[in-house]
């Protein structure tokens, strides 16, 4: 079974992308801020990473520099679910290696469909 991890400051949004995620058969892991997330994946193998964009102690671009920066996430795939639609935040996540962008509000479908084929 493959492991999420959701970063996301707001309890509910965490809530609501776990419960979409976990019905669809995933393992689900919450972090509460980017720092919160920094420790949870050195305890364990993550396979997907979704993140919140703006968030204390460590926002969504800085999470995704630096795990882009340790060797066994270098490749793995993160998501950003945040309100923000700005084409030049979004380009600077491609720059970091940002795999998809999605803007809040989302459709539990498009998630799933997107985090199915990002996981495949």
């Amino acid at each position: 079974m493959q492991t999420i991890l959701i970063v996301d400051d707001s309890p509910s949004m965490r809530q609501v992308v776990s419960f979409c995620l976990k019905d669809a058969g995933y393992t689900v892991i919450e972090a509460v801020d980017g720092k919160d997330a920094l420790s949870k994946l050195s305890a364990g193998r993550v396979d997907l990473l979704v993140t919140d964009l703006y968030m204390p102690q460590l926002d969504g671009l800085e999470l995704s520099r630096q795990v882009r920066a340790m060797p066994q996430y270098r490749f793995t795939p993160i998501l950003v679910l945040t309100t923000e639609a700005q084409a030049s935040r979004k380009a600077e996540g491609q720059a970091i290696g940002v795999t998809g962008w999605f803007v809040k509000p989302f459709e539990p479908a498009q998630l799933l469909k997107v985090v199915k084929r990002v996981l495949a």
